[in-house]
């Protein structure tokens, strides 16, 4: 009895609650890129190898390779679009 409370519609609505950036049926292209730019910025950083290759292939150091990576968190697809008048 217990297995038909959990239907595929609350798994679902566990998961958006858990993960912010998995999206909802409301999510625009701007949100989903912007999420979908900061987690790979973010595995970027986390990954020492990868932070290595990408600041050896820049020329750059990797302090500086992880300080731009962090930056581009912030707005990794530029400002918000400006929203539609529905009228």
């Amino acid at each position: 009895m217990s297995e038909l409370r959990y239907t595929a519609n609350t798994q679902l609505e566990q998961l958006h609650a858990r993960y912010t950036g998995t999206g909802h049926a409301d999510t625009n292209k701007w949100e989903w890129a912007t999420h979908q730019g900061r987690d790979t910025y973010a595995s970027i950083v986390g990954h020492p190898q990868l932070l290595s290759y990408l600041a050896l292939a820049d020329n750059e150091c990797t302090a500086r390779t992880r300080f731009e990576m962090t930056e581009r968190m912030i707005q990794p697809c530029g400002p918000p679009p400006k929203p539609a008048d529905d009228e």
